[in-house]
């Protein structure tokens, strides 16, 4: 990475505490994010990385405002948006979007997709005409007739395309993707996550892409940073945490990562035995 890493960031997390209360006045508090610090540059894809569990998509919920931030701040770019509230929230809706994991709830059935596209450009106080819905969809190569339709005539990987443009509507700056392929087929996923390189590309929009699976992160990223039980354990350049991971925690994962080359898939399977006997002997 070259300019990003000593530009300003857009998206900086410092010492970030996520808790919640337990469920009963005698329940402990769950401590879900603990201690977390993490900068996201313009133009840039940061992978966050991490098994179910590991406070990965709570780190995400907390920068858009849907997780309680117990301690530590965020800042977009010198704003501190770490405790607003739900007016101030709408103020930065320009400036940060989100892709849910699952494109069939995350789409409203019964409109159609040119009011799914206007509705966070109506709700900013923008106007939101054809040709905007046109271009849109144009953005995630859709045809402009597709606005007519609902969303429920569409597959997996389009809707997830009508998602991304609802999420560029506003021209954001940042994009949080939630597992936004996790729900799709290989070769659907592929054409997706080729997509959101291109829009990064033409727009310079930054990524914050998190997802269980490393081999998809190391496709799109330019830096990965893994979660396990809410803490960041290792951060780097995707090639090095991907190719050369330094945490054990990082190499189970790498372990676990299918790959197609069915010599070096025996190889990885003998190295998870190896790592889990080392493991257990550890324990002891």
């Amino acid at each position: 990475m070259s300019d990003s890493t000593v530009s300003t960031p857009l998206l900086s997390i410092r010492d970030l505490d996520v808790r919640y209360p337990g469920r009963t006045f005698r329940s402990p508090e769950a401590h879900v994010i603990k201690n977390v610090s993490l900068d996201l540059h313009a133009g840039e894809t940061v992978g966050l990385v991490g098994e179910s569990g590991s406070g990965k998509t709570t780190l995400g919920r907390a920068i858009l405002g849907l997780a309680p931030v117990s301690g530590g701040t965020i800042h977009m770019g010198s704003r501190d948006i770490s405790r607003l509230g739900r007016k101030e929230r709408r103020s930065i809706a320009n400036s940060i979007q989100v892709v849910f994991q699952n494109p069939y709830s995350s789409l409203n059935p019964s409109m159609t997709i040119e009011d799914i596209l206007a509705e966070p450009l109506l709700a900013s106080g923008q106007k939101a005409g054809r040709e905007m819905v046109r271009s849109l969809l144009d953005q995630v190569h859709l045809p402009a007739d597709a606005g007519a339709r609902t969303a429920r005539e569409f597959s997996g990987g389009q809707r997830q395309r009508i998602a991304i443009a609802r999420a560029l509507a506003l021209s954001p700056s940042v994009l949080i993707c939630d597992e936004p392929t996790s729900a799709l087929d290989l070769s659907t996923q592929a054409k997706v996550l080729d997509l959101l390189v291109e829009i990064q590309e033409e727009k310079g929009i930054a990524y914050l892409f998190i997802t269980h699976d490393l081999a998809v992160v190391r496709a799109v990223s330019h830096r990965i940073a893994v979660m396990l039980n809410g803490e960041i354990v290792e951060v780097g350049d995707a090639e090095q945490v991907s190719d050369r991971p330094a945490h054990p925690y990082t190499q189970k994962l790498q372990m676990s990562a299918p790959v197609a080359d069915p010599v070096e898939q025996k190889a990885r399977r003998e190295r998870r035995r190896e790592f889990a006997r080392s493991e257990r002997a550890t324990s002891l």
